[in-house]
């Protein structure tokens, strides 16, 4: 009996509202986005993709969104110069309202 009202405490929780604070290394970037780690060393290089971290380079979720934007483009085709510009200009497009 008591356990069910310590349930009717509880509320759901809104991930999306705290993937801000999420940090990943590179490896778990990796893994998510489906690219092996030299792809990703490039590719951060390339598109100047921030990072933190100074032993280890760590990733938060605008970065990753990046990385899965550019490995989306390249999947379909696009070479990495024009897949780069793709997910800037995505990324612009949907901060500016475009795609809301």
């Amino acid at each position: 009996m008591a356990g069910s009202r310590q349930v009717d405490l509880l509320e759901p929780i809104n991930l999306a509202e705290h993937l801000d604070k999420v940090e990943l290394y590179l490896g778990q970037v990796c893994q998510i986005a489906g690219i092996s780690k030299m792809q990703l060393d490039y590719w951060t290089n390339k598109a100047q993709i921030p990072t933190k971290g100074k032993k280890q380079r760590i990733y938060d979720i605008d970065a990753l969104e990046t990385v899965m934007l550019i490995k989306q483009a390249k999947d379909k085709g696009l070479n990495l110069g024009a897949a780069i510009e793709a997910a800037r200009s995505f990324r612009e497009q949907r901060t500016n309202g475009a795609l809301l």
